[in-house]
């Protein structure tokens, strides 16, 4: 039997089952139609029962008077908002002692047979009955419209392709954390900023999070780069985006922008250079004291900048091209960042000069070896304040030792024993 047939068989069957007075008349016609069609019984009955428009007259179960009203659930909902929105349990006990108090103050107003009502109705009630209020309030606290504060109303937000690329001056800066596993208490934080032009890079090593400290930081880093700083580009961190730093760039002549919140792309270049600059040298280990911020503060405003900056080619987007669906990308000539100065006419001749000096005056190896003793002593600290030996869980290799920095970054060594 076909469903078609199936079909016009179950309308002439229901008629008659609807129909029935009997229960034995209506198991005659169930076990007749599931004999023919060789269908479950319970999806018969089921089919033959709900088939829309076609239920027994006087079938349909009468609602149930609601008892707890819209009398009841608007006192409810006003006295759970005047006691901080509590729960059902506590709500039966604040309604017990208050709810009288409430009505002669004035406060609300229900009538006796409310109150009633009220004093009557159970905690898992509550709950249901404050369903639609406590999801409304959910609702307008998701959906509220978030005011920037008073800084941020005041510096524009920009995208990394508004901010100008084409000549030095403009500096993203961003706040590493050295915290490890553990975001408590005050630990060391790397402040760094970048020109996003020549990719020359500055960086401090600052304890804790104040906007004072973050501020020396910053106009530390502006002493030591070669570049007239023309816009600071910092994200939306309370540290470096604050009154002290605008008041300071306002001060100073330099323009102030933003990158858009949880837009860390805004500030792509910085957060580049916080891999290869920061993380990739000093690892993931917590800092938090005075003896291995100053030692990180030494490294940053030494060797590891004239190393990164002298040393170190960046290369630059050249051209991004679209084809067939896959984004193709050309890099420019990699340059270090004092020779992209250097060819870029952006500086005096007496800046160059003084670049030039400094340049012929180093020595990339033994920058190196400086770097490598300095990660060495800060590894050291680390080690000593945790109580614990400087090669302990490492397993020391005998011809080409690695460079503290990976000491510090990879995990213990594991060995296997059979």
């Amino acid at each position: 039997m076909d469903t078609s047939a199936r079909n016009q068989y179950m309308t002439t069957i229901r008629k008659q089952y609807l129909k029935a007075k009997s229960r034995k008349e209506k198991g005659r016609l169930l076990d007749e139609y599931c004999k023919n069609t060789s269908q479950d019984r319970k999806y018969v009955i089921k089919k033959l029962r709900y088939k829309a428009g076609l239920k027994p007259e006087g079938s349909a179960r009468r609602p149930r008077k609601e008892y707890y009203d819209g009398l009841v659930k608007s006192a409810l909902a006003k006295i759970w908002k005047i006691f901080d929105y509590p729960c059902g349990q506590r709500m039966i006990s604040i309604i017990a002692d208050e709810a009288e108090k409430l009505r002669a103050l004035g406060e609300v107003s229900y009538s006796d047979g409310t109150l009633i009502k009220l004093k009557q109705i159970t905690a898992s009630t509550i709950d249901l009955k404050l369903a639609h209020a406590k999801d409304a309030l959910i609702n307008r606290r998701k959906y509220a419209s978030k005011r920037n504060c008073l800084i941020a109303s005041k510096v524009p937000a920009k995208t990394s392709a508004e901010q100008d690329r084409r000549i030095p001056g403009t500096e993203q800066l961003d706040c590493v954390e050295h915290c490890g596993t553990s975001a408590s208490g005050d630990y060391v934080n790397t402040l760094a900023v970048v020109d996003i032009f020549s990719g020359w890079w500055e960086a401090d090593a600052v304890m804790g999070k104040g906007q004072e400290r973050a501020l020396k930081a910053i106009q530390e880093a502006r002493k030591h780069s070669p570049v007239v700083w023309k816009e600071l580009h910092p994200d939306n961190g309370g540290n470096i985006l604050n009154v002290h730093v605008y008041n300071y760039a306002l001060a100073n002549g330099i323009a102030m922008s933003r990158s858009r919140p949880y837009k860390k792309n805004d500030n792509c270049y910085i957060e580049q250079k916080n891999s290869t600059h920061v993380r990739q040298v000093v690892g993931y280990l917590r800092y938090d004291t005075e003896r291995e911020r100053s030692i990180m503060s030494d490294l940053y405003r030494n060797e590891l900048r004239l190393y990164k900056n002298f040393f170190q080619p960046v290369m630059k987007l050249k051209e991004k091209v679209r084809i067939k669906g896959k984004i193709h990308k050309k890099q420019g000539v990699a340059m270090t960042p004092y020779k992209r100065l250097m060819e870029s006419g952006a500086l005096s001749a007496e800046e160059a000069a003084t670049l030039k000096k400094v340049y012929d005056s180093l020595n990339p190896a033994d920058l190196k070896r400086r770097i490598d003793a300095k990660l060495a002593l800060l590894y050291k600290a680390h080690q000593k304040k945790n109580g614990l030996p400087v090669e302990a869980g490492r397993k020391a290799k005998k011809v080409l030792s690695p460079s503290v920095s990976k000491y510090i970054i990879q995990p213990a060594t594991v060995e296997c024993l059979n």
